[in-house]
């Protein structure tokens, strides 16, 4: 094979039609995925130093994602990301680009390890660019989403509450806990808020509980207190009036939100960042019912 194209690419899939009646469409898209995949490994290893060679692995990082091949796809990315310019010659957009693809799929699949020892390498990589210091903050506020709790992992939480309850997550052991990073001023967070509530009302008699986390700032306290109060919110909620620098959402490497964690009555983080029905389903489950 000396040179892919769209239209060798489609020659290839009009040969495999025969063998794909009877499939269902996803079906169809993985198994012609993955023979073109293969058709492209098998190019570059024919032709290593192929003029087209970024196009091809890029080919192949997304057909790996769509075919949730993620250890090929990260060996892949790491292949890329090691043969960028570095230090004063960085590309900024490139340098990134491959960067934070790399970190998030090592994140996504919960090898922290592989994401700390990525993010480590970037740091010593940037060294010597005019930017470096601003790179450097950027990436330490990636570095920040390795405190974030995967599945499987224990969360230890004290605070005072809005309304002056002390609260120790250690002591809800043996409930289903939902754990809500949010704000009053967060859009997509009030969009969730009813399918939270409705949980709340089905499960809580159940051994269902909420712990809400409040990253509104110290001027929005008394706007925060009547919306708890106005929406019927009477789960504890933490609050110290910082904002995004809110303790929990730093020790807890909280950059975005609604984030939320699941615990199941193990007291360890059976899911997360669960949207709509996703939510009660998961609720009914851990509580057994």
């Amino acid at each position: 094979m000396k040179h892919i194209t769209p239209i060798a690419l489609a020659i290839a899939i009009l040969a495999i039609q025969s063998e794909l009646f009877a499939e269902t469409a996803n079906q169809i898209i993985k198994k012609v995925t993955k023979q073109s995949a293969e058709a492209v490994e098998a190019y570059l290893q024919e032709n290593p130093k192929a003029a087209d060679k970024s196009e091809a692995v890029d080919f192949l990082i997304e057909s790996y994602a769509r075919l949730e091949m993620s250890e090929r796809q990260a060996d892949l990315l790491k292949s890329k990301y090691s043969e960028l310019a570095k230090g004063a010659e960085l590309v900024p957009q490139e340098f990134f680009g491959v960067f934070q693809e790399l970190f998030g799929l090592l994140m996504k699949t919960g090898s922290k390890d592989g994401a700390l020892a990525a993010l480590n390498s970037a740091k010593k990589d940037i060294i010597g660019h005019p930017q470096a210091e601003r790179f450097s903050q950027f990436l330490e506020q990636m570095g920040g989403e390795l405190n974030k709790p995967a599945v499987g992992d224990q969360m230890d939480m004290q605070f005072t509450s809005l309304d002056g309850k002390e609260v120790d997550l250690k002591d809800m052991k043996g409930k289903v806990i939902l754990i809500d990073f949010w704000a009053t001023w967060c859009g997509p967070c009030i969009a969730e808020l009813p399918t939270v509530i409705d949980a709340y009302e089905k499960y809580h008699d159940q051994g269902f509980e909420i712990i809400g986390i409040s990253l509104d700032n110290a001027k929005d306290e008394d706007k925060l207190k009547d919306f708890v109060k106005d929406k019927k919110m009477p789960w504890p909620q933490a609050f110290d009036g910082k904002g995004w620098q809110n303790s929990l959402a730093k020790k807890f490497g909280i950059t975005s939100i609604p984030a939320t964690f699941l615990i199941g009555k193990d007291g360890k983080v059976a899911s997360s960042n669960l949207r709509g029905p996703a939510l009660g389903k998961a609720v009914k489950k851990e509580l057994g019912l």
